[in-house]
């Protein structure tokens, strides 16, 4: 949320509005007085990396009635505010909607009781409403992400990953219940990052012989090798006849029925707290910079309408509509329609389900397709590199394929270092960072002729490699080979994992985002490190070869003052005005100053040139520390975005390449020559994409190894007006008012 206040604040300054706190929530709006403040540039600076909410949040009854109304608009009025920016659940965007539908009377009311006069009211004769959505249980429709979600799942798996570990150590099954009363996303979602063995979810009863099949399900787990069992519910987990199951009580089951020994654990409230994820602080000041624009454009006739994200891009929608779909869910799930309350909750949330059920409760069949398949890793290791690995392993084997795990990359495919590879075998790969197949950056060009004896001894008929740019650029060499060799004449699905986000095809890779947050607390650590000193200006220098990305997005999530990346040249001139307009701030309250360059931005304006010109420079205002943080940024435990979108991209990977398989099959043998037959399954703005290799070689700049166009490079500006700068920003890419209800559910097919 302070993301978000901190965004609104700076952007409305920039935009030349007067921008106040409301501190206290309504409570603060109905008492006014010191709770409205007006906000300045500094009232905002280093609140990026704290949780909760700076300004202070409050449930409040006197805005339910109208007499407290009355005084929220008088308080308004007298300072001239006709803006509103609220940040909150659906019971706060509701209240601010009925306060907007009825601010006329409520104005005429006060000026008859001579609470204002005409000429105020005619001065604030219409208010503007835009909300965001701020609540960890991701439960408002329309939405993909709510502000504070991914910070509350990190809270979960942090405490998740540390549970696993002492139950395995005493071959325990512990029981975890997540926050979610009407909403099972956070449950969801853990259960698929953490591979868990069952997750109770409001929304999907269990069939009414659950307990049966949860310990034949146990049971089952235990007897394929497995020392722990964990059972993920949602505090408002329920059966399909509406009566709640709670973790006691599975735990009474457990007990009674296998003696297994069982704890439980409730996580309450640390899932609130903490510091915000990279994602949360990118989403917050992405959603505050929209919110502002769309107050600016406001007229009497728009109606109050919800900033949010679908995929990466910034949408706008209808307030009202939005609440109304939230609202169905509950209903439907009261009435139980449990189909309808999952559909009406959106395509991602059915997606995640589809996935979670396969993964966790189809057992692979005994009749087999006859079809081998086998994964490698490619490049440098990225964290959720396993979790994509399991999923295509035991997605493989519910199809029926036999499946194989590839060591080493190209070269261990060159040196027969194939082996198959079980259900069991990747059942704790989830949480796992870097590459347990283990990974190199060797391109199979010189290895072709080993390469197609492989695939022929081993009986291979598709490919899933998952890697980073020599992954893309390998395949393209596979692709090359198929007119000598036609052993390589098998479909083939590159799925973009590294940290540097540089495939060409994709949005975003697996491994980026761990790559992120590590970078983000690091940045964090350093600031803080400097807390008491004098003025101090960090230079910090972040991964991604040529690609800008993790150093625009940290730049993003750590509030720097300028970040220097390959994509956007810079020249003396840059570095000087930088220099200057850092100074200039640092005179004012400001302490610290942060300065990200990616490692190869440029090739003489090293790490160390920067940070000798800002020292010098900086002399007598401030000094200059410098960091390189190296290979940091691709080890760590994925996060839960890294684990889940590993997950989905593996799943979709194999239901794709099995198609193909049978597509390309004649007289029982398979020849794939087409260009569609070795594609990269991206994430494209609102859904994952197969597009065919040839097709991107288009878009990529070889040399530099990066796409031709990035989507993040748009958010530069962002970047800029946040620091203080005065440049223009381009509002032509507006997100238009979208509408809920048309939104259809077109679900990932054949997944």
């Amino acid at each position: 949320m302070n993301a978000a206040v901190r965004a609104v604040v700076r952007v409305g300054i920039y935009t030349g509005a007067k921008v106040y706190f409301v501190h206290e929530g309504y409570q603060g709006l109905v008492d006014g007085g010191d709770n409205i403040k007006e906000a300045t540039w500094e009232s905002v600076s280093m609140m990026l990396q704290l949780g909760g909410t700076v300004i202070g949040s409050a449930r409040c009854q006197d805005f339910r009635t109208r007499e407290g109304r009355l005084k929220a608009a008088r308080n308004l009025v007298k300072r001239g505010i006709t803006n509103l920016c609220v940040i909150g659940g659906d019971g706060s965007l509701t209240g601010a909607d009925t306060f907007r539908a009825e601010w006329s009377s409520l104005l005429d009311e006060l000026v008859k009781g001579g609470g204002i006069t005409a000429e105020e009211a005619k001065k604030s004769s219409y208010l503007n409403i835009v909300g965001m959505v701020g609540s960890i249980d991701n439960d408002f429709c329309g939405t993909d992400m709510t502000i504070g979600t991914d910070s509350a799942l990190h809270r979960i798996m942090e405490i998740v990953d540390a549970i696993t570990t002492t139950a395995q150590s005493h071959q325990r099954t512990f029981v975890l219940e997540v926050m979610g009363r009407h909403c099972g996303y956070l449950a969801l979602i853990t259960a698929l990052a953490c591979g868990a063995d069952w997750v109770f979810i409001p929304e999907s009863p269990p069939e009414d012989d659950w307990e049966d099949h949860l310990c034949r399900r146990l049971t089952e787990t235990r007897l394929g090798g497995s020392r722990l069992n964990i059972i993920i519910v949602a505090e408002g987990a329920i059966d399909k006849h509406g009566k709640a199951i709670t973790a006691d009580d599975i735990k009474t089951l457990v007990v009674k029925r296998l003696e297994y020994d069982t704890r439980v654990t409730i996580l309450g409230h640390v899932q609130r707290g903490g510091t915000p994820s990279a994602f949360d602080r990118i989403l917050g000041s992405r959603m505050g910079v929209e919110a502002v624009m769309a107050l600016l454009e406001g007229t009497p006739d728009t109606p109050a309408c919800v900033v949010s994200l679908s995929g990466n891009q910034a949408v706008r929608l209808p307030l009202m509509e939005c609440v109304q779909v939230t609202k169905d869910v509950t209903t439907a799930m009261n009435e139980g329609r449990f189909e309808d309350a999952l559909k009406l909750r959106g395509r991602s949330f059915l997606n995640n389900w589809n996935v979670y059920k396969l993964l966790a409760h189809i057992r692979p069949p005994s009749t087999k397709s006859g079809y081998t398949l086998a994964v490698l890793n490619v490049g440098a290791p990225a964290a959720g590199m396993n979790a994509a690995v399991r999923s295509t392993v035991r997605i493989g084997l519910i199809h029926g394929h036999r499946m194989l795990a590839v060591h080493d990359g190209f070269e261990g495919l060159a040196e027969g270092k194939i082996e198959e590879i079980s259900w069991e075998r990747v059942g704790s790969w989830t949480g796992l960072g870097g590459s347990k197949l283990g990974t190199k950056r060797t391109l199979p060009k010189k290895y072709f002729e080993e390469i197609s004896i492989n695939i022929s001894n081993f009986g291979i008929h598709g490919l899933v490699i998952i890697g980073g740019f020599e992954a893309f650029t390998g395949s393209l060499e596979l692709m090359e080979g198929r007119a000598k060799f036609e052993e390589l004449c098998i479909p083939l699905c590159v799925i973009p994992a590294t940290v540097s986000n540089n495939v060409p095809g994709s949005d975003f890779s697996i491994g980026a985002d761990t790559a992120l947050n590590t970078i983000t607390t690091t940045c964090d650590r350093i600031k803080q490190s400097a807390a008491g000193t004098k003025r101090r200006v960090f230079i910090i220098e972040t991964m991604g070869g040529f690609c800008g990305y993790l150093a625009t997005m940290a730049g993003l999530a750590g509030g720097a003052d300028a970040v220097y990346i390959y994509e956007e040249r810079f020249n003396i001139h840059d570095l000087q005005v930088n220099v200057e307009h850092l100074t200039e701030k640092m005179k004012t309250t400001v302490k610290r100053g942060l300065v990200l360059r990616n490692e190869r931005c440029n090739e003489n304006y090293t790490t160390d040139f920067i940070y000798n010109l800002y020292s010098e420079e900086g002399k007598g205002v401030f000094d200059c520390r410098k960091n390189v943080l190296g290979h940091m940024q691709q080890g760590g435990t994925p996060t839960p975005f890294d684990r889940n979108f590993g997950t989905k991209m593996g799943a979709k990977a194999v239901a794709w390449i099995t198609g193909k398989i049978k597509e390309c099959t004649r007289h029982g043998r398979i020849f794939a020559n087409t260009k569609d037959s070795a594609c990269l399954l991206g994430m494209r703005k609102r859904s994952l994409v197969f597009q065919p290799l040839t097709e991107l070689k288009e878009q990529t700049d070889f040399e530099h190894r990066i796409p031709k166009e990035q989507w993040w490079l748009k958010l530069r500006p962002i970047l800029k007006i946040l620091a203080k700068y005065n440049i223009e920003l381009d509002t032509t890419e507006k997100a238009h008012l979208e509408h809920v209800t048309r939104k259809g559910i077109a679900l990932e097919s054949n997944i």
